[in-house]
């Protein structure tokens, strides 16, 4: 049985963005939002794509970024340049 990985951002447009890259990235992806932040919850493996971001921006994305509107993340992390991955896979 795995978890649910979560991450959690500040709400603006941005994240916004962001969010629509994550649920489109990563099927059975659930989006929790609240007056002040916006969660989102994976099951097992959370995938954030640089390209998808990017494309949902409308702009070029380094994913050093999700730092500025980033609340809290639950997952091991695992990030390159093109992919910030959440997972509870050893």
């Amino acid at each position: 049985m795995s978890s649910n990985t979560f991450i959690a951002f500040q709400k603006n447009e941005d994240t916004r963005c962001i969010v629509e890259a994550i649920v489109d990235d990563n099927p059975g992806a659930v989006v929790v939002d609240q007056p002040a932040m916006v969660k989102v919850d994976v099951p097992g493996r959370m995938v954030i794509k640089r390209t998808t971001v990017e494309e949902k921006l409308g702009r070029e994305f380094d994913l050093q970024e999700l730092q500025v509107h980033l609340i809290t993340i639950s997952g091991h992390l695992d990030e390159t340049d093109d992919e910030f991955c959440l997972s509870w896979e050893q």
